[in-house]
């Protein structure tokens, strides 16, 4: 397999995994789950099943390609938080009696949330895969692919949108993710990334428990290499 670094800034990112409330956090770099459909939205190859149905599945034949992550050590993100209101679908009857009859007919549940979002993305991804899918990243990110595309590339919410995706020979100093150990100490800054996502079944949605570094290196360790969807089926 070949490598390639991409370089990747956006002035606000939200990466929210699946979750309800009135609190919407989000992770605090893009997972592995994320930066796959990044990559291939750039190759412009399409990760999404061609079927009828109330949900949008993924296909079983998408590119295994391991990927590294990291935010770049010279400049580091912040999360914040807003509040915005929320429309949500009530469990069963719940305010229907009493409240959407007095709407007449607008949206009648409505509250306040809470949703956190990163401000200043200045990070790494690091891609091992085949040469050939590589080299549709890189025609991608040069104009050079006529092909349909779904979209454009976003920051994990279709509101926020990259500033730049750079091509580097090398990455800088970077605090990379690695996966945590079960005998690891407690390691500041963990959170649990998506890996694969199961749109079908949830429960079947892969992540890991991953943490930064204390010290930023330029090369990825070992541990911070992940394989995503998942690890190919050796022949």
């Amino acid at each position: 397999m070949d490598c390639l670094w991409l370089q990747i800034r956006a002035p606000f990112a939200a990466f929210r995994g699946f979750q309800a409330g009135v609190y919407r956090a989000t992770a605090p770099v893009m997972p592995p789950s994320a930066a796959l459909g990044l990559v291939l939205n750039l190759a412009r190859i399409e990760m999404r099943t061609n079927t009828a149905g109330i949900t949008t599945l993924i296909r079983d034949d998408v590119p295994c390609m391991k990927l590294a992550i990291g935010t770049v050590a010279a400049t580091q993100s912040e999360v914040c938080t807003l509040y915005q209101q929320l429309h949500s679908y009530p469990v069963g009857n719940s305010g229907k009696d009493g409240l959407k009859p007095r709407t007449k007919g607008a949206k009648y549940w409505i509250t306040p949330a809470r949703r956190e979002f990163l401000i200043g993305l200045n990070m790494v991804l690091g891609v091992q895969a085949e040469s050939a899918l590589l080299q549709r990243v890189k025609q991608g990110l040069r104009g050079e692919l006529n092909g349909d595309r779904y979209g454009l590339p976003f920051a994990g919410d279709n509101n926020f949108l990259f500033d730049r995706i750079d091509i580097l020979t090398e990455p800088p100093e970077t605090y990379w993710y690695v996966q945590m150990q079960p005998d690891d100490s407690p390691m500041r800054g963990s959170y649990r990334l998506t890996i694969g996502i199961d749109r079908a079944d949830n429960s079947k949605t892969t992540s890991l428990l991953y943490a930064p570094l204390e010290a930023p290196t330029s090369e990825p360790p070992d541990q911070a290499w992940t394989w995503t969807p998942k690890a190919p089926i050796a022949a």
